[in-house]
């Protein structure tokens, strides 16, 4: 960058390495445009996933104990 503002001549103008359009880096890894490479944006998919499993999991719990809740006041409820 110069004291203006603008980017120097043969300067990248986001500062890292130079792209080629179609997301690759000088560094080897292709970008999503985020900075991130695909191990690490697999990685965060995965991680996305099963973050997503365990809310799952912990919903049917808790619905599972409410279900046995509600029996067991039925049952105490009705007994003789």
């Amino acid at each position: 960058m110069t004291s203006d503002g603008g980017t120097a001549e043969g300067a990248a103008p986001d500062g890292g390495g130079t792209t080629d359009g179609g997301g690759t880096t000088d560094g080897g890894g292709t970008t999503d445009g985020g900075g991130t490479t695909d191990g690490e944006r697999r990685r965060l998919e995965l991680e996305k996933k099963r973050e997503r499993y365990v809310w799952l999991y912990l919903g049917y719990f808790l619905f599972g104990i409410h279900i046995v809740a509600f029996v067991m006041i039925y049952a105490v409820k009705h007994a003789k």
